[in-house]
């Protein structure tokens, strides 16, 4: 072999200090956001911990009969609220024909989970008809739908925003919206204001609610016996309406309380393909929650803002009702395609999540009425936790001793390399509980400990391709070097194959088999960073040492005891005629 060059840069394994001071900083910093963030211990499931048992009663008032096919599909949409990643272990199952009963596990918020599961989250636009101011205004604090104002801004495809927001400087409500801010296009304005117009009223008239005689006279009845501004009223407002009949409701626009007179629904939520809360950098307004329509609901959607657009005020406005409030009340001026649409208002990260969370999933083919809500103990958490860890612990020493009594010097990479794995799974589950709402469980559990062996089986892997290379007659250096890219490709197929199979058993399973996976998949991945850029470099700097280096007996890496031959030497090639005759001699 060719001595190296004098000049030739250095490469990245003269250098592994490099490596492991980047993995000690990666450990320093997870560990101070874990405890920046408070939660220091992994976050336990149900089965070890205990949480809130939530019992649901169905109910049959939305024109859905009770039968086995609505309850499983209440389940599915539940399940995905809480447990959107299959990781929170949070358990929602069936108890007799109209119960579901749901398990939240101590750590989650269990407010917002009861607001998720059993709420319908029916979305509605509707064509608003007439609309004023009703009663008093209101407080900030009480907002539809989790904002204390509604701005909705659909917007045409390929524009960035569509939206003027009107300002609202004092409690009362104003007849007229002062509008402030951008317009990127006149096709759609969000008024936050209503017009309060004298003869909105008195525009609607039977036919135009649709409905004919005594409907629509009752119907105007309702309107004007409506008065948001109490709390009986806003609980009653639109809340039995079919989606095909006119309705009244209210709204809490720029903080003061409006009520409606809607025309029958034109564009149905479930007609929203998906939903996701982003913040928009571009106005800085906030955070908003961005719809996109399936085929037949931006087809509808452009229809209504065609038909809308032709109207004067308020009968250019179509509101945004979720679950029988008004979000919003913007105003057309154009037929808007493309089947986007935005709403916006003073949501909080929180909040603009929640809703898009129960947007995305879908509306529930039945209401329910909640029974009970009680606090459930770990019923053989604790023993089963201590089993399981126990169980661990054993497993851990067991391949420490033999370790040892294999590898002896060497053990100290692997034990190394094992306690800095271990650092970063438990600092990383730490801080999944309050991300993603990762709870260990039992099977998670399992699946930590089955780590061990795969980790344990990297370092083997390792080591026994260094200890071929000294058989053959190498020194310690150049043998850690020739011996890592055969390592390499052996360490990196087989955790891919294990990674595979989580990835698999996550995607086919649901409930607690899915921790079992997700820890599998997270340590599979762990182990291959922690060979990478800890276990490599510090044996290339532990080969540099006269214990290592020289192959003391207690290394486990002595030529001796591994039966090496003579060490490799460089031949002379003689020149001549004959030299193909010639047997080469040792230098």
């Amino acid at each position: 072999m060719a001595a190296p060059k004098k000049g030739r840069s250095a490469s990245p394994q003269s250098k592994p200090g490099r490596s492991l001071a980047l993995i000690l900083i990666a450990i320093v910093a997870l560990t101070g956001g874990m405890f920046a963030s408070g939660h220091t211990t992994p976050r336990l499931g149900i089965d070890l911990a205990g949480g809130t048992s939530i019992t649901l009663q169905a109910k049959a008032d939305q024109g859905s009969a009770i039968n086995k096919a609505n309850m499983d599909t209440a389940v599915e949409i539940m399940n995905r609220r809480v447990n959107g990643l299959g990781v929170s272990e949070a358990e929602v199952q069936t108890q007799g024909t109209s119960n579901i009963i749901v398990n939240i596990p101590k750590g989650t918020n269990s407010e917002e989970a009861r607001q998720q599961v059993g709420t319908t989250a029916k979305l509605y636009f509707r064509p608003v008809l007439a609309s004023e101011p009703s009663g008093a205004a209101a407080s900030p604090s009480a907002s539809p739908s989790g904002s204390s104002s509604g701005g909705a801004s659909p917007s045409p495809s390929g524009s960035a925003s569509a939206e003027e927001k009107a300002s609202s400087s004092s409690a009362s409500p104003s007849s007229s919206a002062t509008s402030q801010g951008r317009a990127v296009t006149d096709a759609l304005k969000a008024d936050a204001t209503p017009s309060a117009t004298p003869s909105a009223a008195d525009s609607a008239s039977p036919s135009a609610s649709g409905g004919t005689g005594s409907s629509g006279n009752k119907l105007e009845e309702q309107y004007a016996k409506l008065d948001c501004s109490k709390s009986a009223d806003r609980a009653t407002a639109g809340k039995t309406a079919k989606p095909s009949e006119s309705t009244v409701a209210c709204g809490d626009i720029g903080g003061a309380w409006y009520k409606y007179m809607l025309g029958p629904a034109a564009v149905d939520g479930t007609e929203v393909k998906k939903a996701q809360a982003v913040f928009d950098t571009q106005t800085a307004s906030g955070w908003q929650v961005q719809m996109n329509f399936n085929s037949s609901g931006a087809k509808k959607f452009a229809d209504i803002t065609g038909q809308l657009a032709k109207n004067s005020t308020p009968q250019n406005q179509f509101g945004i009702v979720l679950d029988g409030e008004v979000v919003s009340s913007p105003y057309v001026s154009q037929s808007i395609s493309g089947g986007q649409a935005e709403i916006s208002g003073s949501f909080t990260q929180e909040e603009a999540q929640s809703l898009a969370n129960m947007l995305s999933y879908g509306a529930l083919p039945l209401s329910f009425k909640e029974q009970s809500v009680t606090t459930v103990t770990a019923a053989l958490g604790g023993e089963q936790l201590h089993a399981g860890l126990v169980a661990g612990a054993i497993g851990l020493a067991l391949v420490v001793v033999y370790l040892v009594a294999y590898y002896r010097g060497l053990s100290l990479v692997a034990i190394a390399s094992l306690l800095v794995s271990a650092a970063l799974t438990y600092v990383i589950m730490s801080l999944l509980g309050p991300t993603i709402g990762f709870a260990l469980n039992l099977p998670a559990v399992c699946g930590a400990i089955v780590a061990i062996g795969i980790t344990a089986d990297s370092f083997i892997v390792f080591f026994e391709r260094v200890r071929d290379e000294i058989r053959e007659g190498r020194s310690l250096r150049p043998a850690v070097e020739r011996g890592w890219p055969r390592a390499r490709r052996t360490i990196l197929v087989s955790d891919f194959v294990s990674f595979l199979a989580a990835a698999v058993l996550f995607v086919v399973t649901v409930g607690k088999v899915q921790g079992f996976a997700f820890t599998l998949g997270l340590t599979t991945v762990l182990d291959v960073v922690v060979v990478f850029f800890f276990t490599k470099p510090l044996m290339t700097i532990l080969a540099r040492r006269k214990f290592f280096a020289q192959g003391h007996k207690w290394s486990g890496l002595d030529p001796k005891s591994l039966g090496a031959k003579p060490p490799l030497r460089r031949t002379r090639r003689p020149a001549g005629p004959a030299a193909g005759s010639v047997d080469p001699k040792e230098a």
